[in-house]
């Protein structure tokens, strides 16, 4: 067996020096990096609160969207012109088509109307040679200029001298309601009332209301005028629906009508006559003949 000599065993102590000597070195090296350059996990973590922060700060806020558009303002409404019904109004004169007869230099009459007492349109009362009702306002009569209404307060006379309700001279006293204590109930059965007008005139219109409270038909209506008032001279007859001649003063060709707030329109055409005499036999209710008001539109001859 081979023994080691010293200089062998000098020469592996050498080199064990230089290897732990490099160790050493390298250790030291390392160590140093380390201190010099700290490892990631030791290093902070990015702080993304700041960096929001610091990006909020540097980029500037959108300004808000504009307000929508203002919408135009509607149109101002424009209120309907609507002419209500007073208690009492004139017939007004229109340029429509009127189916009286309308002369040069002629004007309407000015015919003040009661208040209406029902509205609507009357319903079919089952009477024979009744007319349709209008449904509209009665069209302007036209007369002479000067024609006025030459009954008011005239004295009146009546085949029954004592009225049920009322009292005769109400008939031409100018109130036309028909509200209680304004109308004269007469009798049953044919009954006449006449007006002295105390002079003569030439007549243009006649305007009577029975009682137009309710939708009534009176029966037999004739309307006369004369010049004496026993009605034997200058007679004429100006309005008759007496469909059989029940009352004996000949057949009518006029219709039956339903009472109104405007009351009956009767053309006179000029006529001649001191005298007004009105007949009704009843109506189709009862038997009892009434009268609110009557009016005669005339002026004196010449």
């Amino acid at each position: 067996m081979m023994r080691k000599g010293p200089d062998s065993v000098l020469k592996v102590s050498i080199c064990v020096l230089v290897v732990m000597g490099l160790l050493v070195i390298s250790s030291c090296k390392q160590s140093e990096e380390e201190e010099t350059l700290p490892t990631v996990q030791n290093q902070p973590e990015p702080n993304t609160s700041v960096v929001s922060m610091k990006t909020d700060k540097e980029t500037p806020t959108p300004p808000p969207p504009p307000p929508p558009p203002t919408p135009p303002p509607p149109p101002e409404k424009v209120d309907e012109k609507v002419d209500p019904p007073p208690p009492k109004v004139t017939e007004k004169v229109t340029e429509a088509v009127s189916e009286y007869e309308k002369k040069p230099g002629w004007e309407p009459i000015q015919i003040e109307l009661p208040k209406p007492m029902f509205v609507g349109t009357p319903q079919d009362t089952k009477v024979e040679n009744l007319e349709k009702p209008r449904g509209k306002p009665r069209p302007p009569f036209y007369s002479p200029a000067g024609v006025k209404n030459v009954a008011f307060e005239k004295p009146v006379t009546s085949t029954d001298e004592e009225p049920i309700i009322g009292e005769i001279e109400m008939i031409t006293d100018g109130d036309k309601e028909a509200a209680d204590g304004s109308y004269v109930e007469l009798g049953p059965l044919k009954q006449s009332v006449t007006v002295d007008l105390e002079a003569e005139y030439e007549i243009y219109a006649i305007v009577v209301w029975h009682y137009h409270k309710q939708a009534l038909v009176y029966f037999d209506v004739v309307v006369q005028v004369a010049s004496d008032p026993d009605f034997i001279s200058n007679v004429t007859t100006v309005f008759n629906n007496d469909i059989d001649n029940s009352a004996g003063l000949g057949v009518g060709k006029d219709k039956h009508y339903t009472e109104t707030s405007e009351g009956r329109l009767i053309e006179g055409k000029g006529v001649k006559a001191r005298y007004v005499r009105l007949y009704s036999w009843g109506n189709n209710n009862n038997d009892l003949n009434h009268y609110i008001e009557v009016e005669v539109y005339g002026k004196q001859p010449g």
